[in-house]
């Protein structure tokens, strides 16, 4: 099943909710007037898009309506499929280019984090890509031992220390066992949440200097996984680690769960952080690289 097709069946609540609303409001209209946006405009941030992103569409799409002189409902949603197309274009594509590549991930605890990478590795097997898992989430042996099993159903190798080790360490051990085995990347698991921000950051800025001493000049992501469940607490989120971890990407979980699927949008119009990968399911092959296009299409086939 192509991305169209599981972004589809993954978006159904967010179809159902605001976005099928959108859709029924574009089928009632009878004049484009200021009125007509300001209604659209509402219902976009019920959708999760929020109140800057809906207004940025808005305009974008009152400029596009003059420019082109659409006046059926039909033109006018194409527009607006368009615009939010553009608008969550550019850096999608993940980068391995310079290997062995780091691919840093983090975020809360709660969100998906672990069983996104098991995915993340089978996503990346599944293209031919070598990998190496780093198991540097050391505060909770569950984590590891849950890391482990994504990683063998991948297919990948795992470095792993015991509870309570230097999350560093386990991620140096890792790093050199890429390079003596020609992986192509090693994927990292972070800790979520300890003693408190400064303490997660500072472990966060451990793993990044051993990544800048021994992988320089390679590739390197820092991917945030948030749950698309949480609407705008997870704009709120990635506000937080942007400036402090670096990010480059994210991964958005539990979209099939959700009827807040305008927050992706948002994330990227607010925060200029691109989406990467989508989860629109349970299974090992449901975290799916983003594509713009079809999921602005989807929103409202």
């Amino acid at each position: 099943m192509g991305f169209f097709e599981k972004i589809k069946q993954g978006l159904q609540k967010t179809k159902n909710g605001v976005f099928g609303q959108i859709n029924s409001f574009f089928n009632s209209f009878t004049a484009i007037d200021d009125e007509l946006l300001d209604e659209l405009e509402e219902l976009l941030i019920a959708a999760d898009c929020g109140a800057p992103t809906a207004a940025e569409i808005c305009a974008r799409l009152r400029q596009r309506i003059k420019q082109t002189g659409a006046k059926e409902a039909a033109a006018v949603r194409e527009l607006l499929i368009e615009i939010i197309t553009e608008m969550m274009e550019g850096g999608q594509e993940l980068d391995l280019s310079e290997k062995p590549a780091a691919v840093l991930v983090i975020g809360v605890n709660g969100v998906g984090k672990t069983t996104t990478i098991g995915k993340l590795c089978h996503q990346l097997k599944s293209r031919g890509k070598k990998l190496i898992v780093a198991a540097a989430d050391t505060f909770r042996a569950a984590a590891i031992g849950q890391l482990d099993i994504w990683a063998d159903r991948a297919g990948c190798d795992i470095v792993k220390h015991s509870e309570g080790s230097d999350p560093a360490a386990v991620v140096f051990d890792a790093v050199k066992a890429a390079k003596a085995r020609g992986a192509d990347a090693v994927i990292i698991d972070t800790a979520g949440r300890l003693h408190n921000k400064k303490h997660l950051m500072d472990e966060l800025g451990k793993i990044s200097r051993v990544l800048d001493r021994e992988l320089e000049g390679t590739s390197r992501e820092v991917l945030l996984v948030l749950d698309a469940t949480t609407g705008q607490n997870a704009v709120n989120q990635a506000r937080a680690f942007k400036d402090t971890a670096g990010l480059t990407g994210i991964v958005l979980t539990k979209l099939d769960g959700t009827a807040r699927g305008g927050v992706v949008i948002a994330i990227k119009q607010e925060l200029g952080v691109p989406v990467k990968f989508v989860g629109v399911g349970e299974q090992i092959d449901d975290l799916q690289p983003f594509d713009p296009a079809a999921f602005a299409a989807a929103l409202f086939d």
